[in-house]
Formats: C-alpha cells, structure tokens, sequence
C-alpha cells in the first residue's frame, strides 16, 4: 500500500525509526516518540473524540434498550436545532460544527509535530478528479446498500427510527445540513481511517488487527441509532480501510462519506412525508 502519492508505507514506517527524510516531502523528518507513547496519544485523541462517542453511543442503546418499548418506536435525531430562535441556532450550528472538527486539528498537529505532513496519509489536492470520481462511486455503492439495510433493520426491531434532521424551514437549513454532511466525512475518515491505521502500523499492529479495530470503533460510535447502524457501519468501515489500503489516500473516502451524508439529509428533507417507504 501507499501512504500517500509517491511513498511506500513500509519506507514511511523504516524512515520513521530512523528519522531520514520523506522523499517527494520536503522539509519532512520523521521524530515519532517512543512506541509506548504512541499507544497514550491515540488513548488521547479517542478520548476527547470518537472513543468519548462510542461510549456515549453504548450507553445510550442501554437506555433504549431499558426502555418499556421496542427500538423502532424510538427516535434517534442526527441533526436537530439547538435554539428557538433561528439566528441564534444559525450561530450554535455553526459553533458546534467548528469544536466538533478540533479532534481533527489535534491529529493533524501531532502528525506535523511528528514530521508527517497529511500527504502521507493521502489528504492533499494532489489528485482531485481522481478523488471524486472514486468517492462519487463508493458514495453510490455504499449509501445505496446503507439505505436498505437501515430499512431491513427497522423493519426487523433492531434500529431505531432515524431522524436525519429536523431544523426548521429557513434560509441557512440546506447549507448547515450541508456543512454537518462535510464534517462526518472530515472528522471520522481522518481519524478512523487516516490516523488511526498509521499509528497501529507505527505500533506494530497486524493489518486486520487495524482494519477489525477501526471497523469496531466506527460501529460502536453508531450504536446510538441501534444493531442495524452498528453492523452497516461496521461493514463499511472495513470496505474503507481495504480501500484506503489499496489507494493510500484517505481523501476520496472523505468525498464518500460527505456525500452519502449530504444525500442522506437533503433526501430526507425532499422525501419525508412523501414517500411510503420511507419509515
């Protein structure tokens, strides 16, 4: 695999351990810290983000789960409004969406601190009309499959009613809906896929080691919404690890993941109440 667009990721983790310089990356010395460091930074970073996130995820399923009724008379908002008056929401919504993008800047900060620029795990500009024809696809594939299962899940009692949004009618509704799409797929294919897989290779790990624990993590963090969202998830985050595995560019899958989630919420936004299938 590649760790970016001209550079092995075997020689990236022999250069790591040397601290010789990337070829193609200038000004790139690798100076990662101690192993067992590395296993405290993820700890960290999954701890303020994602990880925090699946907890709260699995505790929420209990909740429902303890709950006198079944999971699919329950609900399970994705993006809600967050204050009565719209400008101000305007404001929350716009706020939430930045903090919630600061795990992402702590990563890319500890990388370059490390002297790992984002190319190496493929998040660069380098390749844009490769990138979106790759994401526009996975997007068809994976959201088209997504759908359905989520429908079998529901119908079956083991998801929650999913509620992709329920912001009120106004100007700003699409664009936030927009912007909330674009920062799933930034937040969670950067650290789960990206940084994630990097340091488990740094640390050692198998690669399905990595895969298996990247696709629980990403599972787990959906077990909010129900059995269904956490098997679809799991599914998908192990297509998109052997994926990244294979293009060495994390880039593509973030154009994906935006992108199923952007249909996900102006879709529902065009289709609720107006379709029958739709639960």
């Amino acid at each position: 695999m590649t760790a970016g667009p001209e550079l092995p990721r075997s020689r990236v983790r022999g250069l790591a351990g040397s601290g010789g310089k990337v070829p193609g990356v200038p000004d790139a010395t690798l100076s990662l810290p101690p192993r067992r460091y590395l296993g405290w930074e993820l700890i960290a970073v999954f701890g303020v983000s994602l990880g925090a996130s699946a907890v709260n995820a699995l505790l929420s399923l209990i909740g429902s789960l303890l709950a006198r009724q079944s999971l699919s008379s329950q609900q399970a908002l994705l993006v809600g409004s967050l204050a009565p008056n719209h400008t101000f929401d305007l404001v929350l919504q716009l706020v939430s969406i930045a903090e919630a993008l600061m795990p992402v800047v702590l990563v890319l900060y500890l990388m370059a601190r490390s002297g790992e620029p984002p190319s190496v795990i493929g998040l660069d500009a380098r390749e844009p009309a490769r990138d979106l024809v790759r994401g526009v696809v996975v997007a068809a594939v994976i959201g088209g499959a997504g759908l359905g299962l989520y429908i079998a899940a529901f119908k079956s009692g083991i998801s929650l009613h999913i509620v992709p949004e329920s912001l009120p009618a106004v100007w700003w509704r699409i664009p936030v809906l927009l912007l909330s799409a674009a920062h799933d797929g930034i937040l969670e294919e950067i650290l789960v896929i990206g940084y994630l897989l990097r340091r488990l290779d740094q640390l050692g790990w198998g690669p399905w080691q990595a895969i298996a624990t990247s696709a629980l993590l990403r599972g787990c963090y959906h077990l909010y919404q129900g059995f269904g969202a956490f098997i679809g998830n799991a599914v998908m985050g192990v297509i998109f690890a052997l994926l990244y595995r294979r293009w060495g560019r994390v880039t593509p899958l973030i154009v994906a993941h935006s992108l199923i989630d952007a249909v996900t919420f102006v879709g529902y936004v065009a289709l609720v109440h107006k379709v029958s299938w739709l639960p």
